[in-house]
């Protein structure tokens, strides 16, 4: 009878372990900053660069949490049309858009998805040092491993500041290397009013031209996204 009751009480222990993390584990996106931050513990453990909604598809502001994880999701709604070589011949399509006749539709790729509202997520995608996605928070493909790695189903996300602030682009490097968990930052130090922001990224390499007259691979802007 002992034994089956310390087993019962470890299998709620272990189905209630994700639910435990993610009690410890918070998210705060900075859209004046174009900046993500993962907390753990009440300290900052990972900050990545990102690119949020463009104009017209602005992320929006509020408290949130992880309501899905799907590490290799596509958009239902966006992609590309590319021809029988590979070349994108439509960047911005939609499943609706024109196919032309030996081209076909491809959806966007949205690796590390980290669901936090509807049609709303964090995932790995294309930066190009400003707002520019349909309205989820892109990040580098490295740290959107790294924050798919370390949220849980429950993990509370806020998003504060405002994207219209950013006037300027700056380097995407992180200020906390992916990792290094051992550098606490004070939470306050981040979160502070978005009208005091002032510094910004340039952008991420973007996929390189690939001569003059030839269009771009499609394996090129996969790696891009």
């Amino acid at each position: 009878m002992k034994a089956t009751t310390m087993l019962a009480l470890a299998l709620i222990f272990l189905g209630a372990a994700p639910e435990l993390r993610a009690q410890h584990t918070a998210v705060v996106i900075n859209l004046t900053e174009q900046t993500a931050y993962l907390l753990e513990n009440g300290r900052v453990a990972l900050v990545s660069p990102i690119a949020s909604g463009k104009e017209g598809w602005g992320t929006p502001s509020g408290r949130f949490h992880i309501i899905k994880k799907d590490q290799n999701h596509v958009s239902g709604d966006f992609g590309l049309v590319v021809d029988s070589y590979g070349r994108i011949v439509n960047p911005d399509a939609t499943p609706s858009s024109r196919v032309p006749p030996g081209c076909h539709y491809m959806p966007a790729p949205m690796p590390d998805y980290m669901q936090f509202g509807p049609f709303l997520g964090m995932h790995g995608g294309f930066l190009p040092g400003y707002p520019a996605s349909h309205g989820c928070v892109r990040m580098p493909h490295d740290f959107a491993a790294e924050f798919f790695a370390r949220v849980e189903v429950g993990t509370p996300v806020e998003v504060i500041g405002n994207a219209r602030s950013v006037t300027h682009v700056r380097k995407a490097i992180p200020l906390v290397q992916a990792g290094d968990s051992g550098r606490g930052v004070d939470p306050d130090e981040m979160v502070g009013s978005s009208r005091n922001v002032t510094r910004v990224r340039r952008a991420l390499p973007v996929v390189q031209p690939e001569g003059p007259g030839r269009a771009t691979n499609v394996h090129s802007w996969n790696k891009a996204q």
